[in-house]
């Protein structure tokens, strides 16, 4: 009589950075509550800008309460057609987008577990409204040479609400990388987030510095 053996293969990953043992930047609750606060800030603002908009078009000659001076002004980019780039308004898109944020977040802060494609289908859209904002930023700086205060409210949050989604998919395994960029992406994720700001101010500065100190 012949036996068979079973074999296990007990090789153990020597890599100290795979998704199990890697370090983590985000617990499942921390991630859901940045979602929320996040989200909930960028749909205030959308909103926010979506009812100046539409009493502006009922009185077209009212200045926005957003509007500070010559500079720091909403009406020139709501009047502009940059401000409504599917044929209607902007701001809209965030007030649709931010609440499956913010829901997302609520979802996650239950315990419940979503799965990879829809994770990385929110992540896509992320970046979609990122790649939105960098265009509006440049419309801002070189084309209106004009800043609106609400609408820099959500710039402002979406560069973190992009970059913790990356990082919670490197670090749970989404999005594969190399050990060395894995733990990169996750040990140093403050790094990177602190980069991004320092970027974008001095892209800023740079572009309308002197414009912004003059209209004060």
């Amino acid at each position: 009589m012949r036996y068979r053996h079973a074999v296990t293969d007990t090789t153990v990953s020597t890599d100290p950075d795979t998704p199990a043992t890697a370090p983590r930047a985000l617990t499942a609750r921390a991630y859901g509550t940045l979602l929320v606060v996040l989200g909930g800030i960028g749909f205030g603002g959308s909103l926010w800008l979506a009812i100046e908009k539409i009493l502006k078009l009922q009185d077209p000659d009212r200045v926005t309460s957003c509007s500070i001076n010559v500079f720091l002004d909403c009406g020139v980019a709501m009047g502009s057609w940059q401000g409504a780039l599917f044929g209607f308004p902007n701001p809209f898109i965030g007030v649709a987008a931010f609440p499956v944020v913010i829901t997302t977040g609520v979802v996650l802060l239950t315990g419940a577990r979503l799965p990879r494609w829809f994770h990385l289908s929110l992540l896509g859209g992320t970046v979609l409204g990122q790649l939105l904002v960098f265009f509006l930023m440049w419309t801002s700086f070189y084309a209106l040479v004009a800043l609106c205060p609400a609408c820099m409210v959500v710039w402002t949050i979406m560069w973190p609400l992009l970059w913790y989604q990356v990082v919670r998919a490197v670090q749970d395994g989404d999005l594969r990388l190399g050990g060395s960029a894995r733990h990169a992406v996750v040990a140093y994720h403050w790094v990177f987030l602190v980069i991004g700001y320092v970027v974008a101010i001095a892209w800023l500065l740079l572009a309308v510095g002197p414009a912004l100190v003059a209209s004060f």
